[in-house]
């Protein structure tokens, strides 16, 4: 016991504020069942795999670990034994109710522990009572306690699941019921504007049945009930046939726009004559709805290549990411970012001097993470083919600490609530450029210069003015659909079929079939701008605007822009079938810069005054839910005509990239407001021992944020004491091409990813990458030969540049 008494002092015993990372290394992705189990620090907490517990003794010099080795014995079950299947309830994979990826293996876990000290590694057993009482209390408290993910993952649920709990109706406390003499009876119901007699909503206010909504595909109903919401703005309706003697039942409340539940439900429908306990379900809910269509022959199945017999593949750069509750967007997305040779070069060959120069805190430094994952990715050490290419226990990292840190204090991301995947990889390259303090940026690879220019139509003069951008929208073109003939066909004997109480065969689908080139072209058509302030008239006009791209990145990454509203303003994605090649040139969106023949629109003498708006449309725009500088905008470039028409005005452009950026009015877009830094923020930094004009700059830059003021410091080194210029490139006619990695416009396909589900806050993410001139698909956990890559139904594609 001398060893151990000589190192009783750096011994800590954890309490309920203390994190305890009892799970998995810090620096990789090595757990209690690896083969050489895990050392956590009866100091720091911390735990470490044999390649990092020397190293961080060496460099912390704390030496006291408990050594957790856990053995797993598969429960050999009676085929007696075994249960029902599970019903799958929710559109997820990895959770409850939802796609499992797991295989229906059932285990023991059996832990050993052990008390080792460094350098020596001296080692004693535990349970053991000869060990002194704080070694004791340290370690019984580590193994009772909940460890730091356990405590995170009750922090997200606490109120909520993972996005698809619903929410209590705020539209129920005091819900206005109308004495119209309804009863409504337990069968027989039909549309009271149409002949559907499925699908069908009873509006809880006046006791109206009305068909739902019509889907895109053009199954569903033909939208009476929301068409009657609209008129009578009564928000809530309860979808006949879904009604439970437990009380449950599919509440959608139109003014919130969500599935919701009605705490009242049972005197909410007794208003209209019918008895809760006395129901039984008849027809499916929206879930199992939208579960069955896409099971049969949606985008689950041939996204995730269901009916191949795909070959499960094994190595480096190989491996897959267990789904972490929602997390499938996260996995897609780094296993697409881990294919590009700078995210390589700056966290998979540099993993060791990120780990060795690591702060006290590695779980919460960005750039460990970052390297432990890509580390993990590419060692191969975590790829294995299991017995069952469904066992997540067999092959595949946890990327937990990653999502944790990644997401920590994001709205959105922080949560266990599927997210868009392109928004996700905006916030990634957010993150990487906050971090990168003065180190290489990997996002680099990525970056490219946008030119816009527009034309003054009166007087023909142009202005060209540039912008940073890190991946390229191209909007749908629907009309250009090359079967647009064959998809209004489909679509009509698809409600004829509906009506007469028919199912049309699974493989009758018929997408609406695009070229990719199409996507491009409509990217680059002009567009007219009204109330164009033109100062060759020092009046407003129409102007004619267009955008191109004044450089080529490394790397091409293309966002369908698939998501888009209905007329009644809900979400929905357009399922199409986009033919994008494997080799695409962009070379005509090259920009031009100013033309010889051209001529600049001269420099703003006068500044206009300040538009007026109609506050009390503006109020009620802001009621409904939009952003203020889109209200704004939609009230301007409507010219004060109306509710009506600014409401048509953000409907056509609510899908538009700037649609909630700050409005601007036409002739004010040079004038420079005066900045004021916030006080404390100021005073925050001032005292971390920079100066007022570093500070100052660094704040402006930030919008006043103080936590990323500090990171653009640190990662902006060179030009924090430049003086500002006076004309940046983002209003110069000439473009600042310097900072950009430019080349031709010849570009071959890498990967793409997939989404499944018809909206961004549901479904599930895949994606494909071409490795060694194989297609590969990851579908988290699992990775496999693809048989046939479904290239047109992709959602994000990286493109890599051709080299002559």
């Amino acid at each position: 016991m001398e060893i151990l008494n000589e190192n009783l002092k750096q011994i800590k015993i954890p309490t309920s504020s203390d994190n305890i990372y009892s799970e998995e290394c810090v620096f990789s992705y090595d757990t209690p069942e690896s083969d050489d189990g895990l050392y956590i620090s009866l100091t720091s907490f911390l735990s470490f795999g044999r390649d990092y517990v020397e190293r961080y003794y060496q460099k912390t010099k704390n030496a006291v670990f408990l050594h957790i080795k856990r053995t797993k014995t598969e429960i050999i079950q009676a085929d007696s034994e075994e249960g029902p299947e599970k019903k799958i309830t929710r559109l997820a994979i990895g959770l409850e109710g939802g796609l499992q990826d797991n295989s229906t293996k059932k285990y023991n876990y059996d832990d050993t522990y052990q008390i080792v000290v460094f350098p020596s590694q001296t080692k004693y057993p535990f349970p053991n009572e000869n060990l002194p009482a704080i070694v004791l209390e340290s370690v019984n408290a580590i193994i009772t306690s909940d460890s730091a993910f356990k405590k995170l993952e009750k922090e997200q649920l606490s109120g909520t699941w993972d996005g698809e709990m619903r929410q209590i109706s705020a539209c129920a406390l005091d819900l206005q019921q109308l004495e119209t003499g309804k009863k409504i009876p337990p069968t027989g119901w039909k549309c009271e504007k149409c002949d559907l007699t499925n699908n069908l909503w009873l509006n809880l206010t006046d006791g109206s049945i009305m068909c739902g909504r019509r889907f895109f595909d053009g199954t569903g109903g033909n939208d009476h009930a929301v068409h009657h919401y609209q008129a009578t703005k009564y928000p809530l309706a309860v979808k006949l046939g879904t009604i439970t003697a437990d009380g449950k039942a599919d509440v959608y409340s139109y003014a919130e726009d969500d599935m919701v539940i009605d705490p009242y439900l049972q005197q909410h429908l007794m208003h209209f004559g019918i008895n809760i306990f006395q129901m039984e379900k008849t027809e499916k809910s929206m879930v199992e709805m939208e579960l069955e269509y896409n099971q049969h022959f949606g985008e689950w199945a041939v996204l995730q290549e269901s009916s191949g017999n795909l070959l499960p593949i094994a190595g480096p750069g190989l491996t897959g990411m267990t789904n972490l509750g929602n997390s499938c967007y996260l996995n897609s997305v780094m296993q697409v970012m881990f294919r590009v040779p700078d995210f390589v070069e700056r966290y998979v060959k540099k993993a060791d001097e990120i780990f060795n120069a690591s702060p006290s805190d590695p779980v919460n430094d960005f750039n460990v993470q970052m390297a432990k994952l890509g580390h993990g990715l590419w060692s191969g050490k975590y790829s294995s083919i299991g017995e069952s290419s469904l066992d997540t226990g067999a092959t595949g990292i946890k990327p937990t600490m990653f999502k944790n840190l990644i997401g920590k204090n994001h709205p959105d991301f922080s949560t266990k609530q599927q997210q868009d995947a392109q928004e996700f990889l905006l916030h990634l390259f957010t993150v990487i450029e906050r971090n990168s303090h003065g180190q290489s940026n990997p996002t680099d690879s990525f970056k490219f210069q946008i030119e816009d220019r527009v034309e003054c139509l009166s007087s023909n003069k142009v202005k060209y003015s540039y912008r940073d951008e890190y991946l390229l929208p191209l909007p749908i073109p629907l009309e250009s659909a090359t079967n647009l003939d064959d998809v209004r066909k489909y679509e009509e004997e698809k409600i004829a079929a509906e009506r007469e109480g028919r199912k049309m065969p699974d493989d009758s689908l018929i997408r609406p079939k695009l070229s990719l080139k199409s996507c491009l072209e409509k990217f680059a058509e002009p567009e007219n701008v009204e109330q164009f302030y033109s100062t060759a008239l020092n009046d407003k006009t129409t102007a004619s605007k267009r955008a191109r791209l004044s450089t080529m990145p490394d790397y091409l990454i293309l966002h369908l822009k698939k998501f888009t509203l209905r007329e009644d303003w809900t979400s929905v994605k357009l399922d199409v079938s986009v033919d994008c090649p494997d080799e695409l040139d962009i070379s005509f969106l090259r920009g031009t810069g100013l033309l010889p023949n051209e001529e600049e629109l001269p420099e703003m003498k006068n500044r206009p005054p300040s538009p007026q708006m109609d506050a009390e449309v503006l109020l009620s725009l802001q009621d409904m839910g939009f952003p203020l500088d889109a209200c704004k905008k939609a009230v301007f470039f409507t010219k004060n005509t109306g509710l009506e028409n600014a409401t048509n005005w953000i409907m056509q452009h609510i899908t538009d990239d700037d649609f909630s950026s700050p409005f601007v009015p036409p002739g004010h877009e040079n004038v420079q407001k005066e900045f004021i830094p916030d006080e404390e923020g100021l005073a925050m930094i001032l005292s971390m021992g920079f100066t007022m004009k570093q500070a100052t700059k660094a704040l402006k830059a930030t919008n006043n944020n103080t936590e990323r003021a500090v990171d653009y410091i640190f990662s902006h080194k060179d030009e924090i004491d430049m003086e500002d210029e006076e004309n940046p490139a983002s209003s110069s006619t000439a473009p600042n091409t310097k900072q950009y990695r430019d080349g031709n416009g010849k570009y071959r396909l890498k990967a793409f990813i997939s989404h499944m589900g018809t909206s961004s806050q549901v479904g599930h993410y895949v994606c494909h990458i071409l490795k060694d001139d194989q297609w590969i698909i990851f579908n988290d956990s699992k990775v496999q030969i693809s048989q046939r890559p479904p290239k047109d139904l992709g959602y994000l594609y990286l493109y890599e540049r051709i080299k002559k």
